[in-house]
């Protein structure tokens, strides 16, 4: 994990990408279900399925989910583990910030 690394670049194009409460909403979704339709998704974070597609378009674009044809519907589901990852810390770290000094629940 050197600073000059060239992925340093590319790790904060993934901090962008996950930088929409939208799509850490899905990826969650994701992790619990595995796998799931956009009407599925858009249902699960309220929000239209034509936006939830353009949000699956962006996390497709740099291969965070990955697509499954399932006869006419398509699926969509995590690439790997590390975007999940990501979230999860990110979400605890939130915890510290509304936490007021006090152990998170997290911690306990």
């Amino acid at each position: 994990m050197d600073p000059q690394s060239e992925f340093v670049e590319l790790a904060a194009e993934v901090f962008g990408i996950l930088s929409d409460p939208t799509r850490i909403r899905i990826i969650l979704c994701l992790r619990r279900s595995g796998e799931m339709s956009v009407n599925a998704l858009a249902e699960e974070v309220g929000k239209s399925a034509s936006g939830v597609s353009q949000h699956l378009a962006r996390l497709r674009m740099t291969r965070i989910v990955s697509t499954r044809q399932d006869g006419t519907r398509v699926l969509y589901q995590l690439t790997d583990e590390h975007a999940s990852r990501l979230v999860n810390e990110a979400i605890l770290q939130a915890e510290h910030s509304v936490a007021n000094g006090i152990l998170p629940p997290h911690h306990h």
